[in-house]
């Protein structure tokens, strides 16, 4: 009502209301209080700012009010706020702010209107000490955790990561990481962990050296503390040497460790999600072996929420590439749990429980469990799934699944309308299910009665349509599917009607040498064929075919010869027929 000091004891009079209680913040709302509050800010009462802020704050918890508070244009004037000298009034503001940015507009005003530079600015306070603060400094302290608080709510979006990172946000986060006080370790983590998602902010936490200390934080006491580092290591892990790094500090132990702290999902999925991502890292793979962690994470196989399990199971399809973890899992029951998994629904769980399996696949003794436990039919049913992504990892595990299992033709042939299903996938758009399909139809054309079967379901036209593409790793598997495929009938004819003999000559000017191989071996099977010889006489074959006769890899050299020496024959056998 005009006094400042009747305001001030009508603030505080309100403050010893619970302001906790959803009651007592919406009967604020709902009497225009907000309005009032949000009017003080305006003022040049210090005191009265200060008095309103302490109530914004702690009723800004509440969803309703937040958004209130930004309809009232309130996070405007506590932006201007952050400029005050006053200390206090300052840290009020941006702790509200805090709370406010948990949505995205409000993120989306702060940046508009030049906050994110100013939060940047309350981090550059005061030198970073581990030993006790005197009152002054403890003040600055507070400010810059208050800063990092509200930086922390408004890095949830990538257009704020990228204003942080303008302002200079890095080297101050990175220098507040080495300080020793969780209160303030905490929010500058969980900036961190948030930004961890940009390949930028990857490098500069990399170069910055701040993999040091997010490893050493993992032994902290505090929970949220371990769980928000594992998380940035889970997200910067994407990168090698970020994992070599991980591994150089002693990281991997804490990791391991954690995996016995099964009650907190939160914690348990950041860990998980870190040691599957250092887990790509063959290195890793050897020094986790040392801490036991595969067993650990065979025990957390079942039990567990999906997020987590997907982790898990990302770990351990990592670890099983190594041929002693396959063996380890075999041995501590893990591959029952893994085959249950295929039947679940998570999208992203299936993409790593078929690589999982298709990792034990490699292993005959594991191969026996799996058919077993109908894990193959389990795995051909995912060729239904409409993610191209699991149709993929489905079909690049089944490829294991056929070398290994002892008759796999008639294991094959046991799947209703499983050759009619991965032959029709041949019609996909993506190129990852195409040159997984490929690679499957290259293991299912090993039987005949297979091969005869795929043949009259049209593989044939189908695989020559894929013929003109430019991705090496479809380039390769799709030869190799050709080069099996021609063992049957009339099939090598087939190829060269359906236009795929030339488009395969120009693989061999690809710079993969994988891709060399495949196609050199299909050209030579279609080359038993007169006007397949023809055909790639005429686009030049014979010249890019003589240079990779003298290649050291056998394979190669001898399906070059091989394809030339046919070549050869039917020029001279056209010649006789001409001259006699």
């Amino acid at each position: 009502g005009g006094n400042p000091t009747a305001t001030v004891i009508a603030l505080c009079s309100m403050k010893d209301f619970n302001l906790a209680q959803e009651t007592c913040q919406l009967a604020i709302r709902d009497v225009g209080g907000l309005e009032v509050l949000i009017n003080l800010l305006d003022t040049e009462e210090i005191k009265c700012q200060i008095g309103s802020l302490k109530i914004l704050k702690e009723i800004s918890q509440n969803s309703l009010i937040r958004h209130a508070i930004a309809d009232l244009e309130g996070l405007q004037i506590m932006v201007k706020i952050l400029d005050s000298p006053d200390k206090d009034l300052k840290c009020l503001a941006a702790e509200t702010i805090a709370n406010v940015a948990r949505f995205k507009r409000a993120r989306r005003t702060i940046r508009q209107y030049g906050g994110i530079k100013k939060m940047v600015g309350l981090l550059e306070c005061i030198s970073v000490g581990s030993s006790a603060l005197t009152p002054p400094q403890a003040k600055d302290f507070e400010i810059a955790r208050c800063g990092a608080l509200a930086l922390w709510s408004c890095s949830k979006s990538t257009k704020n990561k990228e204003a942080i990172l303008k302002a200079g946000g890095i080297p101050l986060l990175a220098k507040w990481l080495k300080c020793s006080h969780v209160n303030i370790l905490t929010p500058v983590v969980g900036t961190l962990q948030e930004c961890a998602s940009e390949q930028s902010y990857r490098l500069a936490i990399r170069m910055e050296g701040m993999i040091e200390d997010l490893v050493k934080n993992l032994s902290s006491e505090h929970e949220e503390l371990q769980m928000l580092c594992a998380s940035a290591i889970f997200k910067c892990a994407e990168d090698k040497e970020t994992r070599d790094l991980v591994r150089q500090h002693g990281g991997l132990q804490p990791l391991s460790v954690l995996l016995g702290n099964t009650e907190n999902k939160q914690l348990l999925a950041a860990v998980t999600g870190a040691i599957w991502k250092c887990a790509i890292s063959g290195e890793n793979v050897s020094k986790l072996q040392e801490y036991k962690t595969l067993e650990a994470l065979v025990g957390l196989l079942t039990d567990q929420p999906d997020e987590v399990l997907v982790n898990v199971v990302g770990a351990v399809g990592e670890c099983c590439q190594e041929h002693i973890n396959r063996i380890i899992i075999r041995k501590c029951g893990g591959i029952p749990p893994l085959v249950k998994l295929l039947t679940g629904t998570d999208q992203a769980l299936l993409v790593n429980v078929t690589k999982a399996v298709g990792a034990c696949a490699t292993e005959p003794e594991n191969m026996m469990i799996i058919d077993r436990l109908d894990g193959v039919r389990l795995l051909w049913s995912l060729l239904k799934n409409p993610n191209p992504d699991v149709q993929a990892s489905a079909a690049w595990a089944i490829c294991p699944c056929i070398e290994n299992a002892k008759d796999s033709g008639e294991m094959v042939r046991s799947f209703v309308g499983g050759l009619e299903l991965i032959v029709n996938l041949l019609k996909s758009k993506n190129k990852e299910v195409l040159a997984s399909v490929c690679a499957a139809i290259t293991n299912i054309a090993k039987d005949e009665e297979n091969l005869a079967v795929i043949t009259d379901h049209g593989v044939v036209p189908l695989l020559s349509k894929l013929a003109n593409t430019n991705n090496d790793k479809l380039r390769r598997h799709l030869a190799e599917a050709i080069s099996h495929c021609c063992m049957w009938g009339n099939n090598r004819v087939t190829f060269g009607e359906t236009k795929a003999v030339a488009p395969l000559v120009r693989y061999l000017k690809s710079n993969d040498p994988s891709v060399h191989r495949a196609t050199a071996q299909a050209l030579y099977q279609l080359s038993e064929d007169p006007n397949n010889c023809i055909t790639m006489h005429e686009n030049g074959v014979v010249k890019l075919l003589l240079a990779m006769v003298g290649s050291t890899d056998e394979t190669l050299q001898e399906a070059a010869a091989g394809c030339i020496a046919n070549i050869r024959r039917l020029a001279l056998a056209t010649e006789k027929a001409k001259y006699g």
